[in-house]
């Protein structure tokens, strides 16, 4: 996982679903000034390639990203200089201050391996939230949604390159073992490579109870962005 071969396809797989980084953006922006109107910096925990980090920064006066994988950090910076992303775990990150808003979207949180690394992250972003502030967490499916045997295919053309991606989901004990295999094809030649995904799935109560003892209220909202839903949580302290 997190190879350079993802990061440089990763955004263009994606933007053929029809996913749309900078509209999820907004959408998160307004919940979270729903609950605190005057939120002005963001934190984007596990930020990847900065799909999203991008589009935050036109929406709060301060955006910081935080990503442990190489590839992805580097790719963010080479697309977008100027960001500021720092390299750092979920699990056990320290910046050194606090944010208005702290998110980790697209599931990043799934791929803890457990319980606890994944209790340690929400506690981890809750200490970097200012009091009040607000902490918007995608997860990766429930137990009860796991399809065993799922595939799912994808066939993307940007410029010169096409990419064909097929991936084949089993369980492996509580969590989604996922083959990806990718096929791109470019001017000078095809190539292939294979990810292996494990994504925990983690369950409604787990994720309620990880914020709740970390300092923060908490709200399932099912749907949107990508069907999985969000939970959004505020530090305690505010007004």
């Amino acid at each position: 996982m997190y190879s350079t071969d993802l990061a440089e396809v990763y955004e263009m797989v994606y933007r053929s679903r029809g996913k749309d980084w900078a509209a999820e953006a907004e959408a998160v922006a307004d919940l979270a000034r729903g609950h605190a109107p005057d939120a002005d910096s963001l934190l984007d925990v596990a930020c990847g390639t900065a799909a999203h980090l991008g589009p935050f920064g036109k929406l709060f006066t301060t955006v910081e990203g935080l990503e442990i994988a190489a590839p992805m950090r580097e790719l963010a910076l080479r697309r977008r200089p100027g960001l500021t992303i720092h390299e750092g775990d979920m699990r056990d990150f320290d910046l050194g201050r606090t944010y208005s808003v702290v998110t980790c979207m697209f599931c990043a949180i799934g791929y803890l391996g457990s319980v606890e690394e994944m209790r340690s992250a929400i506690a981890s972003m809750s200490r970097h939230l200012e009091p009040g502030g607000v902490l918007v967490v995608e997860p990766w499916w429930f137990p009860e949604q796991f399809s065993e045997g799922f595939v799912a295919g994808d066939l993307a053309r940007e410029g010169d390159r096409t990419v064909a991606r097929i991936s084949h989901s089993t369980l492996q004990g509580r969590a989604t073992r996922m083959e990806v295999r990718f096929l791109v094809g470019e001017p000078g030649g095809i190539r292939t490579f294979t990810e292996i995904d494990v994504l925990t799935l983690f369950t409604r109560e787990e994720y309620e109870s990880a914020f709740r003892d970390a300092g923060c209220s908490v709200a399932y909202r099912p749907g949107d962005p990508t069907g999985r839903g969000l939970f959004v949580g505020v530090k305690e302290g505010g007004r």
